[in-house]
């Protein structure tokens, strides 16, 4: 990994159209996986309380969450490198707008489980297929221009919405309940660890299936804290969950702003 004016391969052209941005994500630590799952785990009960407890209803949710993401995703892409409450702040939004997508298709208009898991499941291998066409890598380290910034987040838009789909299907549809599709997620999770860190798995292919994995384990881990016992959850409530989920990440984006520890400057033309 080298800096901007020591990377031949990375031309003038590149740096102009990416504003000369410094990488625009985090670095891949502890932090980044514990905010995340916190995150999906968000998605899936801020979207229950606000379309079922408030009783705002799927559309008038979907279009609110819509429009604080694409405003909070606006300064993301303004922001010339990575910055902890904006970035996070989208990643929660997202995971929200993710799983009312899949709940509209479900709900709304009697699209099966199986069918949005397809679809979602092939709209993120196309993503990847344009994006590594376009620009020859799928690695985070090397998210420094506006347009690789753009294929991230439609990659992670796919990711949250697929994780939905399929989570409710293994938990749902399977009829598996709440706390075992967590610990299967979380064991398949542990797998592709277990081939990073001792068989060698490439990083980015590790990196992306363990994206997709978190998703649904962080939408049956809400599940089963946020459903009444007899639904086979632990009955915290929607508010519940989603509260002690945010103040726990807005904790750590606090800490990671004081501390920028999860911070990396360097510019990328590997993998």
């Amino acid at each position: 990994m080298k800096s901007l004016v020591k990377t031949p391969s990375i031309t003038k052209a590149t740096a102009s159209r990416g504003r000369q941005m410094l990488n625009k994500v985090p670095e891949v630590t502890l932090y980044f996986w514990i905010i995340k799952i916190m995150a999906t785990t968000v998605g899936e009960t801020a979207a229950d309380f606000l379309n079922f407890n408030l009783h705002w209803g799927l559309t008038n949710t979907t279009y609110l969450m819509a429009i604080l993401f694409l405003i909070t995703l606006f300064f993301q892409f303004r922001a010339r490198k990575y910055v902890p409450g904006i970035y996070w702040l989208a990643v929660v939004l997202i995971s929200v707008v993710g799983t009312l997508v899949t709940d509209n298709l479900v709900d709304n208009y009697g699209v099966a489980l199986e069918t949005t898991t397809v679809v979602f499941g092939l709209a993120l291998l196309a993503t990847f297929a344009v994006w590594y066409a376009s620009e020859k890598t799928l690695s985070i380290h090397s998210i420094y221009t506006t347009r690789r910034e753009a294929f991230y987040w439609l990659a992670i838009l796919f990711t949250f919405a697929l994780g939905t789909a399929a989570g409710d299907l293994i938990a749902e549809g399977l009829n598996l309940g709440y706390w075992i599709s967590a610990l299967l997620f979380a064991i398949v999770i542990g797998v592709v660890t277990l081939a990073y860190y001792f068989f060698k798995m490439n990083a980015v292919l590790a990196f992306w299936i363990a994206y997709i994995l978190t998703r649904p384990f962080g939408a049956s881990l809400g599940d089963y804290l946020s459903q009444s016992r007899h639904a086979g959850g632990l009955g915290l409530g929607t508010m519940g969950t989603s509260a002690i989920f945010l103040v726990i990440i807005l904790i750590l984006v606090i800490y990671l702003t004081k501390t920028r520890i999860d911070e990396n400057p360097r510019l990328s033309s590997e993998d």
